[in-house]
């Protein structure tokens, strides 16, 4: 009987899926706490060495990266499924609640975000570099709108409502407007109703 675990195969893969797992639901934890973490301080709430942390996540960025749109999303996931209603402009208010509950100690992992996306290798044409789930979230505040418009105008209002809704927004609110997270999570949530507004009405 071979009493040496196995160095590949399916039981090995399992393995290496808990733990980077383990190490990105760490990230997740102290970020979640306000803390800016370290490598030491994933790798100690992780339980797991300082070199594991870097099998699986060659830099510091890539791993709060990882972990920061994992706690965003899963925010915006429950708060899509909690909600209860149709109307676009509820729906839009609740997923910028959603995405923006921890903004103000978010808001460093968001600027490195946006920092890791503009150094990424270029993506294939047409293609773009993040912002599926984004993407995704949007779509479901506006579908109740999707029979009222033409694909193109919906297209566009997709478009359009991105452009208000995401970090990059809320970068440019605090840092060039100066306005507090709060104030800009409500002048964001105006913006996007306001687009919507200005859809139906011009449809």
């Amino acid at each position: 009987m071979n009493e040496n675990p196995p160095t590949s195969g399916p039981g090995r893969v399992a393995q290496r899926r808990r733990t980077r797992k383990a190490i990105v639901d760490a990230a997740m934890g102290l970020i979640a706490q306000g803390v800016n973490p370290s490598i030491n301080e994933i790798a100690e709430a992780a339980d797991v060495a300082r070199r594991t942390v870097y099998l699986h996540f060659p830099t510091l960025d890539q791993l709060l990266l990882d972990a920061t749109v994992g706690l965003v999303s899963a925010d915006a996931d429950a708060a899509i499924e909690r909600a209860e209603t149709d109307d676009p402009r509820e729906r839009l208010a609740i997923l910028v609640t959603a995405l923006t509950d921890n903004i103000r100690e978010s808001l460093p992992m968001g600027r490195r975000l946006v920092k890791l996306t503009v150094d990424a290798p270029p993506p294939e044409q047409g293609q773009p570099r993040r912002g599926f789930r984004r993407i995704g979230w949007i779509e479901w505040a506006l579908e109740p709108l999707r029979d009222r418009l033409s694909a193109s105008a919906f297209e566009d209002l997709v478009s359009q409502v991105a452009l208000v809704i995401g970090w990059e927004a809320f970068i440019v609110l605090t840092d060039v407007r100066g306005l507090e997270p709060e104030d800009a999570r409500e002048l964001c949530t105006r913006a996007a109703v306001a687009l919507v507004d200005a859809a139906v009405r011009d449809r």
